[in-house]
Protein backbone atom coordinates (compact mmCIF):
# COMPACT_ATOMS: atom_id res chain seq x y z
CA UNK A 1 0.00 0.00 0.00
CA UNK A 2 2.89 2.38 0.66
CA UNK A 3 3.82 2.34 -3.02
CA UNK A 4 0.26 3.31 -3.93
CA UNK A 5 0.70 6.36 -1.72
CA UNK A 6 4.09 7.14 -3.27
CA UNK A 7 2.75 6.83 -6.82
CA UNK A 8 -0.13 9.13 -5.86
CA UNK A 9 2.26 11.63 -4.24
CA UNK A 10 4.50 11.76 -7.31
CA UNK A 11 1.49 12.26 -9.59
CA UNK A 12 0.07 14.92 -7.27
CA UNK A 13 3.43 16.70 -7.26
CA UNK A 14 3.44 16.84 -11.07
CA UNK A 15 -0.23 17.92 -11.28
CA UNK A 16 0.34 20.77 -8.83
CA UNK A 17 3.54 21.87 -10.57
CA UNK A 18 1.89 21.92 -14.01
CA UNK A 19 -1.75 22.83 -13.31
CA UNK A 20 -1.76 24.25 -9.77
CA UNK A 21 -5.07 25.45 -8.38
CA UNK A 22 -7.17 27.04 -11.15
CA UNK A 23 -9.36 29.64 -9.38
CA UNK A 24 -12.60 28.47 -11.00
CA UNK A 25 -12.17 24.80 -10.11
CA UNK A 26 -13.88 23.28 -7.05
CA UNK A 27 -11.41 23.04 -4.18
CA UNK A 28 -11.82 21.06 -0.91
CA UNK A 29 -9.82 23.62 1.08
CA UNK A 30 -12.33 26.31 0.15
CA UNK A 31 -15.14 24.10 1.44
CA UNK A 32 -13.23 23.43 4.64
CA UNK A 33 -12.65 27.15 5.09
CA UNK A 34 -16.33 27.91 4.61
CA UNK A 35 -17.30 25.32 7.23
CA UNK A 36 -14.73 26.70 9.69
CA UNK A 37 -16.12 30.22 9.26
CA UNK A 38 -19.67 29.01 9.93
CA UNK A 39 -18.61 27.07 13.04
CA UNK A 40 -16.56 30.05 14.20
CA UNK A 41 -19.63 32.27 13.98
CA UNK A 42 -21.80 29.71 15.79
CA UNK A 43 -19.41 28.53 18.52
CA UNK A 44 -16.96 31.34 19.25
CA UNK A 45 -19.02 32.81 22.07
CA UNK A 46 -19.81 32.31 25.73
CA UNK A 47 -17.48 31.34 28.55
CA UNK A 48 -16.24 28.02 27.16
CA UNK A 49 -14.51 29.15 24.02
CA UNK A 50 -11.53 26.82 24.45
CA UNK A 51 -13.82 23.79 24.69
CA UNK A 52 -15.89 25.02 21.74
CA UNK A 53 -12.74 25.55 19.68
CA UNK A 54 -11.60 22.01 20.42
CA UNK A 55 -15.03 20.68 19.44
CA UNK A 56 -14.89 22.63 16.17
CA UNK A 57 -11.43 21.23 15.37
CA UNK A 58 -12.42 17.63 16.13
CA UNK A 59 -15.61 17.95 14.10
CA UNK A 60 -13.72 19.33 11.09
CA UNK A 61 -11.14 16.55 11.28
CA UNK A 62 -13.78 13.84 11.65
CA UNK A 63 -15.68 15.06 8.60
CA UNK A 64 -12.53 15.47 6.49
CA UNK A 65 -11.07 12.09 7.42
CA UNK A 66 -14.42 10.32 6.91
CA UNK A 67 -15.13 11.91 3.53
CA UNK A 68 -11.59 11.39 2.24
CA UNK A 69 -11.17 7.91 3.68
CA UNK A 70 -14.46 6.61 2.28
CA UNK A 71 -13.93 7.99 -1.22
CA UNK A 72 -10.34 6.70 -1.37
CA UNK A 73 -11.47 3.26 -0.15
CA UNK A 74 -14.20 3.10 -2.80
CA UNK A 75 -11.80 4.22 -5.53
CA UNK A 76 -9.33 1.45 -4.65
CA UNK A 77 -12.20 -1.07 -4.60
CA UNK A 78 -12.89 -0.15 -8.22
CA UNK A 79 -9.25 -0.56 -9.28
CA UNK A 80 -5.81 0.26 -7.82
CA UNK A 81 -5.21 2.71 -10.68
CA UNK A 82 -8.47 4.50 -9.85
CA UNK A 83 -7.41 4.72 -6.22
CA UNK A 84 -4.00 6.16 -7.10
CA UNK A 85 -5.50 8.74 -9.45
CA UNK A 86 -8.15 9.80 -6.93
CA UNK A 87 -5.57 10.05 -4.16
CA UNK A 88 -3.31 12.09 -6.43
CA UNK A 89 -6.11 14.52 -7.23
CA UNK A 90 -6.89 14.97 -3.54
CA UNK A 91 -3.25 15.34 -2.49
CA UNK A 92 -2.64 17.88 -5.25
CA UNK A 93 -5.23 20.16 -3.62
CA UNK A 94 -3.20 20.18 -0.40
CA UNK A 95 0.06 21.41 -1.96
CA UNK A 96 0.75 24.77 -3.55
CA UNK A 97 4.05 24.78 -5.41
CA UNK A 98 2.75 26.56 -8.51
CA UNK A 99 0.60 28.97 -6.49
CA UNK A 100 3.54 29.88 -4.29
CA UNK A 101 5.75 30.51 -7.29
CA UNK A 102 3.04 32.64 -8.88
CA UNK A 103 2.58 34.67 -5.70
CA UNK A 104 6.30 35.39 -5.48
CA UNK A 105 6.63 36.29 -9.16
CA UNK A 106 3.57 38.56 -8.95
CA UNK A 107 5.61 40.71 -6.57
CA UNK A 108 8.92 40.29 -8.38
CA UNK A 109 7.76 41.46 -11.82
CA UNK A 110 6.45 44.92 -10.86
CA UNK A 111 9.31 45.35 -8.40
CA UNK A 112 11.81 44.57 -11.17
CA UNK A 113 10.25 47.27 -13.38
CA UNK A 114 10.12 49.75 -10.46
CA UNK A 115 6.32 49.75 -10.27
CA UNK A 116 6.42 50.06 -6.50
CA UNK A 117 2.69 50.68 -6.04
CA UNK A 118 1.79 47.43 -7.80
CA UNK A 119 4.50 45.50 -5.98
CA UNK A 120 3.17 46.72 -2.63
CA UNK A 121 -0.37 45.79 -3.62
CA UNK A 122 0.64 42.29 -4.75
CA UNK A 123 2.57 41.79 -1.51
CA UNK A 124 -0.50 42.78 0.51
CA UNK A 125 -2.32 39.77 -0.97
CA UNK A 126 0.10 37.30 0.65
CA UNK A 127 1.13 38.93 3.95
CA UNK A 128 -0.76 40.33 6.92
CA UNK A 129 1.58 43.28 7.52
CA UNK A 130 0.99 46.82 6.30
CA UNK A 131 2.59 47.31 2.88
CA UNK A 132 1.56 50.82 1.77
CA UNK A 133 4.86 52.52 2.69
CA UNK A 134 7.36 49.72 2.12
CA UNK A 135 10.44 50.23 -0.03
CA UNK A 136 12.20 47.56 -2.09
CA UNK A 137 14.20 45.82 0.68
CA UNK A 138 11.11 45.42 2.87
CA UNK A 139 8.94 44.30 -0.05
CA UNK A 140 11.55 41.69 -0.88
CA UNK A 141 11.82 40.62 2.76
CA UNK A 142 8.07 40.10 3.05
CA UNK A 143 7.98 38.03 -0.13
CA UNK A 144 11.06 35.95 0.73
CA UNK A 145 9.75 35.22 4.23
CA UNK A 146 6.37 34.14 2.82
CA UNK A 147 7.80 31.83 0.16
CA UNK A 148 10.30 30.37 2.65
CA UNK A 149 7.74 29.70 5.38
CA UNK A 150 5.21 28.21 2.99
CA UNK A 151 7.73 25.84 1.45
CA UNK A 152 6.96 23.69 4.49
CA UNK A 153 3.35 24.64 5.24
CA UNK A 154 2.26 24.60 1.62
CA UNK A 155 4.32 21.79 0.10
CA UNK A 156 6.53 19.51 2.16
CA UNK A 157 4.33 19.09 5.25
CA UNK A 158 1.27 17.80 3.33
CA UNK A 159 3.60 15.53 1.32
CA UNK A 160 5.04 14.20 4.57
CA UNK A 161 1.61 13.28 5.93
CA UNK A 162 0.54 11.88 2.56
CA UNK A 163 3.51 9.50 2.67
CA UNK A 164 2.38 8.26 6.08
CA UNK A 165 -1.35 7.93 5.43
CA UNK A 166 -2.15 8.86 1.86
CA UNK A 167 -4.79 11.41 0.90
CA UNK A 168 -6.74 11.13 4.20
CA UNK A 169 -3.77 12.33 6.28
CA UNK A 170 -2.78 14.93 3.68
CA UNK A 171 -6.30 16.35 3.85
CA UNK A 172 -6.21 16.10 7.65
CA UNK A 173 -3.04 18.19 7.66
CA UNK A 174 -4.55 20.78 5.35
CA UNK A 175 -7.69 20.97 7.52
CA UNK A 176 -5.58 21.58 10.64
CA UNK A 177 -3.52 24.21 8.82
CA UNK A 178 -6.67 25.92 7.55
CA UNK A 179 -8.18 25.98 11.04
CA UNK A 180 -4.99 27.58 12.33
CA UNK A 181 -4.91 30.16 9.54
CA UNK A 182 -8.50 31.23 10.29
CA UNK A 183 -8.79 31.02 14.09
CA UNK A 184 -5.27 30.39 15.42
CA UNK A 185 -4.48 33.95 16.45
CA UNK A 186 -3.27 35.32 19.77
CA UNK A 187 -5.86 38.06 20.16
CA UNK A 188 -8.97 38.69 22.23
CA UNK A 189 -11.26 36.97 19.74
CA UNK A 190 -9.28 33.77 19.12
CA UNK A 191 -6.80 33.24 21.99
CA UNK A 192 -9.12 30.65 23.55
CA UNK A 193 -11.24 29.51 20.61
CA UNK A 194 -8.24 28.94 18.35
CA UNK A 195 -5.96 27.48 21.02
CA UNK A 196 -6.43 23.83 20.02
CA UNK A 197 -6.03 24.59 16.30
CA UNK A 198 -2.81 26.52 16.88
CA UNK A 199 -1.29 23.87 19.13
CA UNK A 200 -2.14 20.98 16.81
CA UNK A 201 -0.79 22.92 13.83
CA UNK A 202 2.50 23.38 15.69
CA UNK A 203 2.60 19.65 16.40
CA UNK A 204 1.93 18.38 12.86
CA UNK A 205 4.49 20.81 11.40
CA UNK A 206 7.28 20.02 13.87
CA UNK A 207 9.04 17.26 11.89
CA UNK A 208 8.34 18.50 8.32
CA UNK A 209 9.60 22.04 9.01
CA UNK A 210 12.92 20.78 10.35
CA UNK A 211 13.39 18.31 7.52
CA UNK A 212 12.64 21.11 5.07
CA UNK A 213 15.20 23.43 6.65
CA UNK A 214 17.84 20.68 6.49
CA UNK A 215 17.08 19.91 2.84
CA UNK A 216 17.26 23.60 1.95
CA UNK A 217 20.87 23.70 3.09
CA UNK A 218 21.75 20.30 1.65
CA UNK A 219 20.31 21.05 -1.78
CA UNK A 220 21.24 24.68 -2.35
CA UNK A 221 24.53 26.14 -3.50
CA UNK A 222 25.71 29.33 -1.83
CA UNK A 223 28.83 31.49 -1.71
CA UNK A 224 27.76 32.99 1.61
CA UNK A 225 28.54 32.03 5.19
CA UNK A 226 30.38 28.79 4.36
CA UNK A 227 29.03 25.26 4.86
CA UNK A 228 29.46 25.23 8.64
CA UNK A 229 28.35 28.84 8.94
CA UNK A 230 25.04 28.16 7.19
CA UNK A 231 24.26 25.28 9.54
CA UNK A 232 25.24 27.40 12.52
CA UNK A 233 22.80 30.13 11.40
CA UNK A 234 20.03 27.57 10.91
CA UNK A 235 20.33 26.08 14.38
CA UNK A 236 20.94 29.40 16.11
CA UNK A 237 18.30 31.56 14.42
CA UNK A 238 15.45 29.11 13.73
CA UNK A 239 14.38 29.33 17.38
CA UNK A 240 14.07 33.12 17.25
CA UNK A 241 10.86 33.04 15.21
CA UNK A 242 7.56 33.40 17.14
CA UNK A 243 6.45 30.14 15.51
CA UNK A 244 8.25 26.98 16.69
CA UNK A 245 8.39 25.80 13.07
CA UNK A 246 8.47 28.69 10.57
CA UNK A 247 11.94 29.80 11.64
CA UNK A 248 13.55 26.66 10.23
CA UNK A 249 12.67 27.61 6.66
CA UNK A 250 13.25 31.35 7.04
CA UNK A 251 16.63 30.88 8.76
CA UNK A 252 17.62 28.35 6.10
CA UNK A 253 16.84 30.74 3.26
CA UNK A 254 18.57 33.64 5.04
CA UNK A 255 21.72 31.53 5.50
CA UNK A 256 21.78 30.47 1.83
CA UNK A 257 21.14 33.94 0.40
CA UNK A 258 23.45 35.75 2.79
CA UNK A 259 20.67 38.15 3.81
CA UNK A 260 18.97 39.07 7.03
CA UNK A 261 15.27 38.42 7.55
CA UNK A 262 13.01 39.57 10.37
CA UNK A 263 12.87 43.09 11.72
CA UNK A 264 10.22 45.77 12.04
CA UNK A 265 6.71 44.99 10.74
CA UNK A 266 3.52 47.02 11.01
CA UNK A 267 0.13 45.40 11.50
CA UNK A 268 -2.76 47.87 11.18
CA UNK A 269 -0.48 50.61 12.41
CA UNK A 270 0.90 48.61 15.35
CA UNK A 271 4.63 47.95 15.35
CA UNK A 272 5.85 44.36 15.75
CA UNK A 273 9.58 43.73 16.03
CA UNK A 274 10.62 40.28 14.85
CA UNK A 275 13.97 38.78 15.78
CA UNK A 276 16.50 38.99 12.96
CA UNK A 277 17.68 35.81 11.26
CA UNK A 278 20.80 35.47 9.16
CA UNK A 279 23.67 37.89 8.55
CA UNK A 280 23.25 40.98 6.28
CA UNK A 281 26.13 40.07 3.96
CA UNK A 282 24.26 41.43 0.93
CA UNK A 283 21.29 43.82 0.81
CA UNK A 284 17.85 42.47 -0.05
CA UNK A 285 17.07 42.96 -3.75
CA UNK A 286 14.34 41.82 -6.13
CA UNK A 287 16.50 38.96 -7.45
CA UNK A 288 16.34 37.32 -4.01
CA UNK A 289 12.66 36.56 -4.63
CA UNK A 290 13.56 34.47 -7.67
CA UNK A 291 16.39 32.80 -5.77
CA UNK A 292 14.00 31.88 -2.95
CA UNK A 293 11.57 30.38 -5.45
CA UNK A 294 14.45 28.29 -6.82
CA UNK A 295 15.26 27.11 -3.29
CA UNK A 296 11.58 26.23 -2.82
CA UNK A 297 11.47 24.13 -6.02
CA UNK A 298 14.75 22.37 -5.32
CA UNK A 299 13.82 21.61 -1.71
CA UNK A 300 10.40 20.30 -2.70
CA UNK A 301 11.93 17.90 -5.23
CA UNK A 302 14.50 16.69 -2.68
CA UNK A 303 11.70 16.15 -0.17
CA UNK A 304 9.81 14.04 -2.72
CA UNK A 305 12.98 12.06 -3.41
CA UNK A 306 13.53 11.56 0.34
CA UNK A 307 10.00 10.19 0.72
CA UNK A 308 10.56 7.72 -2.10
CA UNK A 309 13.88 6.57 -0.64
CA UNK A 310 12.23 6.21 2.76
CA UNK A 311 9.39 4.20 1.22
CA UNK A 312 11.81 1.89 -0.59
CA UNK A 313 13.82 1.37 2.60
CA UNK A 314 10.64 0.62 4.53
CA UNK A 315 9.51 -1.92 1.91
CA UNK A 316 12.92 -3.64 1.86
CA UNK A 317 13.20 -3.92 5.64
CA UNK A 318 9.58 -5.06 5.85
CA UNK A 319 10.31 -7.88 3.40
CA UNK A 320 13.03 -9.18 5.73
CA UNK A 321 10.65 -9.63 8.65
Amino acid sequence: MIFHHLYAIALAFILDLVIGDPPDWPHPVKWIGSLINKLDEALNKGTRKKRNGLFMLLLILLLVLAATGITVYLAYRIHPAAGIIWEALLISTTIAQKSLRRAGMDVYRPLNTRDMAKARRKLSYIVGRDTADLEEPEIVRGTVETVAENTSDGITAPLFWAAIGGAPLAMMYRAINTCDSIVGYQNDKYADFGWASAKLDDLVNWIPSRLTGFLMLIGSKSVHNGWKGRWAILFKDAHKHPSPNSGWCEAGVAAILGVQLGGRNMYKGVVSNRARMGLPIVPLEAIHIKKTITIMHRTSFLFLLMLWLGGLLFAITNSWL
